[in-house]
């Protein structure tokens, strides 16, 4: 078959796009990412995502209806457990998750967890809440570079973080803490998806600044992913953004950090550039951390626009043989209550130039569909534990 020499996805980290009928159970009935964001700034201007037919899956304020027969849309369906990150990620390439991950956000720490932490690593430890890591830097670095105390906290997902000071402690002797905190955490009391090394530097809290030195912890996925039959066939699978650390590095063949959306979508246009088969893997976390997390509408606004400008380059530069999909991995609706992810569907465009007939699908039972679609592209045979239904019309 081979219709397809590359795929790319791009996930537009948190973006969902309706309430699942098991929001109920999650406290998410009602929220709706991407129609709320739209309608509480009075539009969006996202030109290239309208004649995609975004329109499709909303209506999305400030879009309208159009024929787009370069493109498939479709919403899809969480068939896994749970609202984060890996869970959505892990999925896309074939996993189902039975069991959330375990969360802290509302109580931090176990004392017992907090306690054991403390006594293997020989320090102090102040924070352990939910906070936006920039702001808990601000509150507690100072006292760390007077104490040396560690700075743990947490987030509405699945993770714990230390963050330190480059200049008081060298980033080898965070990332053996967070070594430590890894192997702590991974009791069935504690299991968390994520243990995060956060290096920062300054001297006040009016300049500290956190480095490129971050490292995550991550858990491995529970069995082979599609991502490993493509590396497996000798296909590239190259990722992009925190791709590698969701997946603690399985199924991939070469990995790129970012420091924003804006560097992953240029990183993203230079790989088009590039000559291989197999597969691309972007995600663009800032739409989730520094605005869903934060509530912060307007930004999120404006980081879906301009991530929209990066878009029209992106398809100016495809081959007529390239695979653009652009999704999401759950919901973080920032006109909801509390500043957790919400259960939703999530919003999926399908384009390639080769697509002459493109239209509204139905929508999907599982984000592995997108997965198993890929690999049918490249006649590879699927495994038993693997999710997934071929989307036959983008093969067609």
């Amino acid at each position: 078959m081979k219709k397809y020499k590359r795929a790319f996805i791009i996930v537009l980290d948190s973006l969902g796009i309706g309430y699942m009928e098991d929001a109920h159970k999650y406290n998410d009935e009602g929220a709706n990412t991407f129609v709320h964001i739209a309608n509480e700034v009075g539009g969006l201007n996202i030109p290239n995502l309208n004649k995609l037919g975004i329109n499709d899956l909303g209506p999305i304020k400030g879009c309208n209806s159009v024929n787009h027969p370069n493109s498939y849309t479709f919403k899809a369906k969480e068939a896994s457990n749970g609202k984060d990150t890996m869970t959505g990620h892990w999925e896309m390439m074939g996993i189902y998750t039975t069991k959330p991950f375990k969360t802290f956000t509302d109580t931090g720490f176990p004392d017992e967890l907090i306690k054991e932490l403390e006594e293997r690593t020989g320090r102090k430890i102040v924070g352990n809440c939910s906070a936006s890591g920039t702001e808990i830097i601000k509150q507690y670095g100072e006292h760390q570079l007077k104490t040396g105390d560690l700075i743990v906290y947490t987030s509405a997902d699945s993770v714990l973080q230390i963050a330190a000071n480059e200049d008081l402690i060298p980033v080898p002797e965070l990332y053996k803490y967070c070594e430590i905190a890894r192997e702590i955490c991974l009791r069935p009391e504690y299991l968390l998806g994520r243990i995060i090394a956060r290096p920062y530097v300054g001297t006040n809290k009016d300049n500290f600044k956190r480095t490129p030195n971050r490292h995550d912890y991550a858990l491995s996925p529970s069995g082979r992913t599609y991502m490993d039959i493509l590396k497996d066939a000798n296909l590239e699978v190259s990722c992009i953004g925190k791709i590698y650390d969701i997946f603690n590095g399985q199924g991939s063949t070469r990995t790129q950090k970012t420091v924003s959306n804006k560097d992953g979508m240029i990183k993203t246009i230079e790989e088009v550039k590039l000559d291989y088969s197999g597969l691309c893997f972007v995600n663009l976390v800032e739409f989730d951390s520094e605005f869903g997390h934060r509530r912060d509408v307007k930004g999120y606004a404006n980081a879906i626009e301009e991530f929209d400008v990066q878009l029209g380059q992106l398809l100016d530069e495809l081959k007529d043989d390239d695979l653009l999909i652009i999704t999401a991995d759950h919901g973080n609706d920032p006109t909801w209550h509390g500043t957790d992810h919400t259960r939703e569907m999530v919003p999926n465009i399908v384009y390639s130039k080769s697509i002459k007939n493109g239209r509204r699908l139905n929508d999907t039972n599982s984000f592995a569909d997108l997965g198993k679609t890929i690999i049918e592209n490249f006649n590879l045979e699927s495994e038993p534990h693997l999710i997934g239904s071929v989307i036959k019309e983008i093969l067609e």
